[in-house]
């Protein structure tokens, strides 16, 4: 055998050696790939997984004119269809992060060998499609080799890509990623950055977002908007590369600068804070006991991670405008109380007030002497405390900064539709943040003469008219002498509508010793008010302790013929593919007729009254405020003006409003009309000038039942010489 034949063997040997090699290595891995791919190397996502990966969802609390108003979140995320991205977003998405992502399968091999490339030389580059980081994403990194975890990734990506079109990869994507600012997906960071929506993103606005993907926090236009604005620029740039954007468009892009419109989002923050706290644990109770069926795989409902739609009654316009109105009309009463101490008559509160705090009972618990506990109190440290211009950051010792808490005033107001039932607007308090006790729902106070109409209304369903008349004079019934609110009797004669609309205590409780307490109790409750009431003569000027949901829900008895309905502020739930879960039917069950509706509109009549005449507690409304619609309504001052209340009812809503101090032993300075109407003035004026709204101006309708003489002019009365004659000779007269 020659040496070229050897040669020419050897040649042939080493060529099917090679490709020997080759083709076991490609077998090699090809069985690698199909082992991983068949589980052999731990689970990789099934069909049923890429279906319903799972993503911490936030769940969306939205308004009745269809605002989410806030979230239920681990991560502040909420997810949107492809339909509702501005092709902006995407474009800057696919320019930036995978130019080829229209063109591969999930992977995109040219671009990774020549990243292993750059990579080599020294220039260290990314070589994830957005669909293999999706999948990075959705159902993350596992701790073993980064081999098999990359090979993982590439399994993951083409199943993804078999299983869904491009458009739902792209929005899947957008719907995952972190943006920083607690913002997680593309719509939260919409309306964290810009307080806008997805599809309303401009080509600046987009390029923005994309670009802090590259790093949340080094690129947050917040903290460090010099590199933020670089990126965006940068991104700017790769999009006119892709002809996704002209140069022109690209150049005057750039040099707009990056005009946030920040809205951090968190639990403490944000409209109708209160409201969606109190929601938040009725929604937990539906959860726990089973009222919330569970998901189809038998786990229950997840309010921070399943992506439940929550709809509720709210009106995102409404309840912006109670916002404000409650904190103009604070501000400007706090101003007017002139007292640095307003607990002087009563110190003991501030030594109870830091015997019922935490730091004090953590102090106790550890074995600190008493003198050790004082001091402690004493000591200033740095805090934020809340200011009505926003925290301010200070140095106070805690025994002072609750001296500081017990000064400020504090206040609620809730309206709803009277004839629907729906809750339109809820606050709570002052600022959530700082004080989380709710004075809509949770809090109960006395309600003083708010208290009145349930009694007059008794009276009137009883056959009263509203022009009787009864003595403005002492009386003392069994031990109970009340006064009125200025200490005085002029022994006069009133009908109870003037009587009503003066908030005279002394004819209203001799409308009570007639009347008697238990039949006022009684329509009480069945006009919604839960807390309880004694059965005695003194819940007559409101000695009750009642909250201002249950008495917005009651006066609404009177603007709904008489019909009571429970206040309504949660429709239904859906899961996060729309599926209904909970539809709240409360509501159209706890319906009741209480009253005639002759009495209901009597008493709107004589309500009036408060409003219209001159001498009516809530005549302010007209001459300081300048509403000229019909309006009833009750105000209510309790003792020592602990509490300022009023009660306000048109056609088409019913509003309360409470103000006072944490501790009812701290007393405002000045009656309802000053501490309670202003706040409800502001919120109706602002109402009414969103004619979107459709609140009506309109009067009262009078039922055709109605057969009660309301005009008490028309009834010449004479002067007896004694007050009892008088009422006995007004009951034969009007008929009794």
């Amino acid at each position: 055998m020659t040496k070229s034949q050897l040669s020419k063997d050897d040649l042939r040997r080493y060529i099917k050696n090679f490709w020997l090699l080759v083709l076991g290595g490609v077998g090699l891995l090809a069985l690698f790939i199909l082992s991983i791919a068949l589980g052999l190397f731990g689970r990789l996502p099934s069909f049923r997984d890429l279906e319903n990966p799972k993503s911490n969802i936030a769940s969306e609390v939205i308004s009745g004119d269809g605002k989410t108003i806030g979230t239920y979140y681990l991560e502040n995320r909420s997810f949107v269809k492809y339909s509702e991205l501005s092709p902006n977003i995407v474009n800057a998405l696919v320019a930036t992060e995978d130019t080829r992502f229209y063109e591969h399968s999930g992977i995109d091999f040219s671009r990774t060998f020549t990243i292993v490339f750059y990579n080599l030389i020294g220039k260290r580059q990314g070589a994830s499609t957005i669909t293999q980081q999706l999948a990075k994403k959705l159902f993350g990194r596992q701790k073993t080799n980064i081999i098999i975890t990359k090979v993982k990734e590439w399994v993951t990506a083409v199943k993804l890509e078999r299983n869904y079109t491009k458009q739902e990869i792209l929005a899947m994507y957008l719907n995952t990623v972190d943006f920083g600012s607690n913002a997680y997906g593309i719509k939260t960071a919409s309306r964290t950055f810009f307080n806008t929506t997805p599809d309303k993103l401009s080509v600046e606005q987009a390029a923005l977002l994309i670009g802090i993907l590259k790093g949340p926090s080094y690129y947050s236009p917040i903290r460090y908007p010099e590199r933020a604005l670089s990126r965006r620029n940068t991104v700017l740039e790769q999009m006119r590369k892709s002809d996704v954007l002209s140069k022109e468009d690209a150049s005057l892009a750039k040099s707009r600068p990056l005009k946030l419109d920040y809205n951090p989002e968190s639990h403490n923050e944000g409209l109708a804070a209160y409201f969606r706290e109190y929601l938040r644990t009725e929604i937990s109770k539906l959860l726990e006991n089973g009222t919330i069926k569970s998901k189809a795989d038998g786990t229950p409902y997840d309010l921070y991670r399943d992506g439940l739609k929550i709809y509720t009654t709210i009106d995102s316009r409404m309840q912006e405008y109670a916002e404000d109105a409650i904190k103009q009309h604070l501000m400007e009463l706090q101003s007017t109380i002139k007292n640095q101490s307003p607990w002087a008559k009563v110190p003991e509160v501030i030594d109870i007030a830091m015997k019922r705090s935490d730091r004090y009972r953590e102090l106790k618990e550890s074995g600190a002497s008493p003198d050790s506990i004082k001091r402690d109190f004493n000591n200033k440290i740095k805090m934020t405390v809340f200011s009505w211009k926003g925290p301010i950051d200070t140095v106070m010792s805690p025994l002072d900064s609750i001296k500081y808490y017990k000064r400020i005033v504090r206040g609620s107001l809730m309206s709803m539709d009277p004839h629907s039932g729906q809750v339109k607007a809820w606050v709570g308090g002052n600022d959530f943040k700082f004080f989380k006790y709710d004075q809509v729902k949770v809090g109960l106070r006395q309600v003083g003469s708010t208290f009145k109409p349930f009694l007059y209304a008794t009276a009137i369903e009883n056959g009263f008219s509203p022009c009787q008349r009864l003595p403005n004079s002492p009386i003392d019934i069994d031990g109970w002498s009340p006064k009125n609110a200025d200490g005085k009797s002029d022994g006069q004669m009133y009908t109870l509508t003037e009587a009503l609309a003066r908030s005279i205590n002394l004819v209203t409780a001799r409308l009570m010793q007639e009347v008697g307490p238990k039949p006022v109790a009684k329509l009480a409750r069945e006009m919604g008010i839960t807390s309880e009431i004694p059965e005695y003569p003194s819940i007559a000027l409101g000695s009750a302790d009642v909250s201002l949901f249950d008495m917005v829900g009651a006066y609404s008895t009177f603007d709904n013929k008489g019909i009571w309905h429970k206040p309504v502020y949660l429709l239904r739930i859906e899961d996060k593919n729309g599926n209904v879960i909970f539809e709240n039917n409360s509501g159209a069950q706890e319906i009741r007729q209480v009253l005639s509706e002759q009495t209901a509109y009597v008493m709107l009549r004589m309500m009036q009254n408060t409003v219209d005449k001159q001498y009516g507690t809530a005549y302010r409304l007209r001459w300081k405020f300048g509403l000229t619609n019909p309006i009833a309504g009750k105000t209510g001052t309790t003792n020592s003006r602990a509490d300022g209340w009023f009660m306000g009812i048109t056609p088409d809503l019913v509003t309360g409003v409470w103000s006072g101090f944490e501790d009812p032993t701290v007393y405002l300075s000045g009656d309802a009309s000053r501490t309670a109407v202003p706040a409800w003035a502001f919120f109706m004026k602002k109402v009414y000038a969103n004619a979107g709204l459709k609140i009506s101006k309109g009067d009262f309708t009078r039922p055709d039942s109605v057969q009660v003489e309301l005009d008490c002019s028309k009834y010449k009365f004479e002067e007896p010489s004694g007050h009892e004659d008088t009422v006995n000779s007004d009951k034969d007269r009007l008929g009794f």
